[in-house]
């Protein structure tokens, strides 16, 4: 259970993760020593699963993001495993979720232009197993992208 200086901590994490462990431990009103501990402990239970980098694919030359949402073909018992497998193999993969509902799985798809999203497309998306319908959704903008939570 996290108290308030957990969640002063977590917020200032949140807000700059790259920031230096003195910086962060001046932000949120704690020592060095105090702020090392607790991070541990954060880590020890979970509440901090890891520190990673967010890569802006658009900065790499992705100019095109496509949200795919399927629905499979049930009559198989293999078509959940098959088509996870299949998607896992596709590069321009992003992002795989499953849902419960009408919808069985959504994959986030980047691509360089139009051209390479065709290309996508056809070879790779197109072949993907035990597809009974699907649906796309090309991102037009960003309006928020934020890991900041409730704290």
């Amino acid at each position: 259970m996290q108290d308030a200086t957990d969640r002063r901590i977590l917020r200032h994490l949140l807000a700059d993760p790259d920031a230096p462990a003195e910086t962060l431990a001046e932000r949120a009103g704690v020592t060095a020593s105090t702020l090392a501990r607790r991070l541990a402990r954060l880590r020890e239970t979970g509440a901090i699963r890891a520190t990673e980098a967010r890569i802006d694919w658009r900065a790499l030359g992705f100019e095109v993001e496509v949200s795919l949402r399927f629905t499979l073909d049930k009559t198989d018992p293999r078509a959940f495993g098959a088509f996870l497998a299949a998607a896992r193999g596709v590069p321009e993969v992003t992002e795989i979720q499953s849902f419960l509902g009408s919808v069985d799985f959504r994959l986030s798809v980047i691509a360089r232009d139009m051209a390479h999203w065709q290309q996508v497309y056809r070879e790779s998306i197109l072949t993907l197993p035990h597809v009974a319908d699907s649906d796309a959704l090309m991102l037009v903008s960003t309006i928020k992208d934020s890991g900041a939570l409730p704290l």
